[in-house]
C-alpha cells in the first residue's frame, strides 16, 4: 500500500489473548501509541476483536485484541469466545497476557491448553509488573515457563512503558515478509461508530457494581454532521441493560451518574473524532438480552 517497501519488510496479525483484566487492552494501546481499545477495571470489557496497527519503518503490525477467553455462563460468553477462537486461527503470532500481580490459575491453564494446538509462534507476556514486587514477579515466570513451551517470555508494564519496544519487536520478528496491509497512519479498521459505542460503554463502567459490565451494551442509533455546521456532530445513543434495577445504577440519584458518563464520553469521543460533539444518551431495559439471540444480533453480537 506504500510505493516503496523496504526489502525485509514484514506485515501481520498478533493476536493478544487471556483471561478478562489481563492487561490486554491497555498493551494494545501502548504498542500502538494511541486509544484504540477500551480499558476498565471490571472483567470482559473488550467484547470483539479490535485491531490496532503499528507502523514502523520496518514493518507493520496488526494487533487484534480480544475479550477474554472464558468458561461462558451466557450466550453472550459463548460468542465471545467464538470470537477469539475464530481470531486465534487467522494470526501470525499468538501474545498470552498474564498479570504478575495475580496468581496463574485455572483461566490461564485453559487458554494455554487452547493455544498450545496453533501453529502460529507463542509468547508469554508477563503484564502488569508494575503492580507486583522483584518475588513475585520471579514466581510468576517460573510458572509461566512450566505452562507451554514458548517461544519467548517476556515482563512488561504498559503503563510504565517497560519492555513494550522489546514486545513490539519479538511480536515483528515472527510476522511474515509482506508489503503493508493498511495504509500508512491508519491506527485501527473500527468503524467510528463502534469506537464511539465503546467509549461511551467504558465511561458508564467506570464505578459501578461488578455485576453490571456483563449485562450493559451501547448502541449508536443515529450519528452525523449537524445540518449546517462543519463543526459539531450529532450522537444520540442507548444504553441497554437487563434489568430496572441496573436502569437506576446506570442513572444515578436523580440522573447525576448519567450526567458525569455523558461528560466523560463526549470528552473521549471529541479527542478521537477532533470535532465538537453532542451526545444524547438514553438507557433501555432489554429484559435478559445476553441470553435472546435476537436481542444479540439486535445489539451487534
Amino acid at each position: 500500500m506504500t510505493d516503496a517497501v523496504p526489502a525485509g519488510f514484514r506485515a501481520g496479525f498478533a493476536c493478544l489473548v487471556g483471561r478478562p483484566n489481563s492487561g490486554k487492552s491497555t498493551l494494545t494501546n501502548a504498542l500502538v501509541g494511541t486509544k484504540v481499545a477500551i480499558t476498565s477495571s471490571r472483567p470482559q470489557t473488550t467484547r470483539h476483536a479490535v485491531r490496532g496497527i503499528v507502523h514502523r519503518p520496518d514493518a507493520q503490525l496488526v494487533l487484534v485484541d480480544t475479550p477474554g477467553l472464558h468458561r461462558p455462563r451466557t450466550l453472550l460468553g459463548e460468542r465471545l469466545n467464538e470470537v477469539v477462537r475464530a481470531t486465534l486461527n487467522d494470526v501470525d503470532v499468538v501474545a498470552l497476557c498474564v498479570p504478575a500481580n495475580e496468581k496463574v490459575g485455572p483461566g490461564d491453564r485453559y487458554i494455554a491448553r487452547e493455544v498450545a494446538g496453533l501453529r502460529a509462534p507463542k509468547i508469554a507476556l508477563l503484564t502488569k509488573t508494575d503492580l507486583a514486587t522483584p518475588q513475585q514477579i520471579t514466581e510468576q515466570l517460573v510458572l509461566l515457563g512450566k505452562l507451554l513451551d514458548w517461544d519467548e517470555i517476556v515482563p512488561v508494564s504498559a503503563v510504565a512503558g517497560l519492555q513494550v519496544d522489546l514486545v513490539a519487536d519479538l511480536l515483528v520478528q515472527r510476522l511474515p515478509k509482506s508489503a503493508p496491509l493498511y495504509l500508512d497512519g491508519e491506527l485501527t479498521d473500527e468503524p467510528e461508530q463502534v469506537m464511539v459505542a465503546e467509549l461511551i460503554r467504558e465511561a458508564a463502567l467506570e464505578g459501578v457494581r461488578d455485576e453490571l459490565p456483563h449485562s450493559l451494551a451501547v448502541v449508536v442509533e443515529e450519528m452525523g454532521p449537524r445540518e449546517g455546521r462543519d463543526d459539531l456532530i450529532d450522537i444520540h445513543a442507548t444504553v441497554h441493560v437487563e434489568r430496572s434495577s441496573q436502569k437506576g445504577i446506570v442513572l444515578g440519584h436523580q440522573g447525576e451518574r448519567m450526567k458525569s458518563v455523558g461528560i466523560r464520553a463526549r470528552a473521549a469521543i471529541e479527542a478521537l473524532l477532533g470535532r465538537r460533539v453532542y451526545l444524547d444518551l438514553h438507557v433501555s431495559v432489554t429484559k435478559d438480552w445476553q441470553r435472546d439471540p435476537k436481542q444479540l444480533q439486535r445489539l451487534g453480537f
